[in-house]
């Protein structure tokens, strides 16, 4: 099978949604410092990482195939919540996200024979979460490389009481957004 775009990115939740939809890729992730600049809001801050990540991956390995990345942030209010830190950092995110609204913001970033760049802002609403529920499901490994410290396709699922906008997006890879960018550039999906 004919490889169509490098995917800089070494999440398997974005490889599954690029699946899902028959893109075929290969993997070359991106390191980069993460951390917000000073007064960034919230769709600067993904959209300037989600471009970092492919610039540098195009630095890396040249510009013989098209190359998406992207970038999720959990914000809460004005506050970017990143990977946790630790357990103590996952469970004070948990707890501020309980019986409350927050956005997840999703920017997609593909050079090829241009550059594009989309974002996908998704509304997201928890119940009301218990302290022991919090603990266990730090227990259960889950939350340690998200975004906001849940998974919505995994057991945090169960947190989400509401959702307006991209599921997809919410996961780490807004497919409409993805398959429009894809699409401009003459790359097909189902393949």
């Amino acid at each position: 099978m004919t490889v169509q775009i490098i995917l800089a990115s070494a999440s398997p939740r974005r490889q599954e949604l690029l699946d899902q939809i028959k893109v075929t890729y290969s993997v070359n992730p991106v390191d980069l410092d993460e951390t917000p600049l000073p007064n960034e809001t919230p769709v600067d801050y993904v959209q300037r990482l989600a471009a970092e990540k492919s610039a540098a991956c195009i630095a890396q390995l040249g510009d013989s195939l098209p190359v998406l990345a992207a970038d999720t942030a959990v914000v809460l209010g004005d506050l970017i919540m990143g990977k946790p830190k630790d357990r103590d950092d996952a469970l004070a995110m948990l707890r501020q996200l309980s019986g409350r609204m927050h956005r997840v913001y999703s920017a997609i970033s593909l050079r090829g024979r241009e550059h594009g760049q989309a974002v996908s802002i998704t509304e997201v609403t928890f119940r009301p979460l218990t302290e022991s529920e919090i603990a266990v499901y730090w227990q259960s490994g889950e939350p340690v490389d998200k975004a906001g410290s849940y998974a919505i396709q995994g057991m945090g699922g169960v947190f989400v009481e509401s959702i307006s906008g991209s599921f997809s997006g919410v996961v780490g890879l807004p497919l409409f957004e993805t398959a429009e960018l894809l699409s401009r550039q003459g790359i097909g999906l189902f393949r």
